[in-house]
């Protein structure tokens, strides 16, 4: 672990959760990128489509994208949001909740199985230093 540099262990961390997301998806015709879209639209109120990118921490072309999968799907329908004509609502379709249930489900089973294994104490401390990693990078002091 000595020669391991941090950016190392986290990139190769999320692309071991990313690959067990996308298998786990892959039985259900989707992809983690499914799955988190699904999750960060409201199942009863929709949600507006610049809200989906800023909660997944997602560029704006990486979104219409993933959002143009959604509807391909069956998954999601858009709406022109009432309150304001140029922004457009995203709905969740009744195949669409049942998959946002199945997303929540591996979600939720995965921070179980983590919180079996590792203390609360470690967990809390590993928390912590990727609020203090994401700070520095937001802040950017680390260039």
């Amino acid at each position: 672990m000595k020669d391991k540099t941090i950016d190392y262990i986290l990139r190769a961390t999320w692309q071991a959760v990313s690959r067990m997301y996308n298998e786990e998806a892959s039985k259900f015709d989707g992809s983690m990128a499914i799955g988190f879209a699904l999750l960060s639209i409201d199942k009863e109120e929709g949600t507006p489509s610049t809200s989906i990118s800023n909660r997944m921490g997602m560029e704006p072309t990486s979104l219409t994208r993933t959002l143009k999968t959604l509807e391909e799907k069956g998954l999601i329908t858009r709406m022109k949001n009432p309150e304001d004509g140029r922004g457009v609502l995203i709905y969740l379709t009744d195949l669409g909740k049942v998959m946002r249930a199945k997303s929540k489900e591996c979600v939720l089973q995965f921070n179980e199985s983590i919180r079996k294994n590792i203390s609360e104490e470690k967990l809390n401390h590993f928390i912590e230093v990727a609020d203090v990693i994401n700070d520095l990078i937001t802040e950017k002091k680390v260039f």
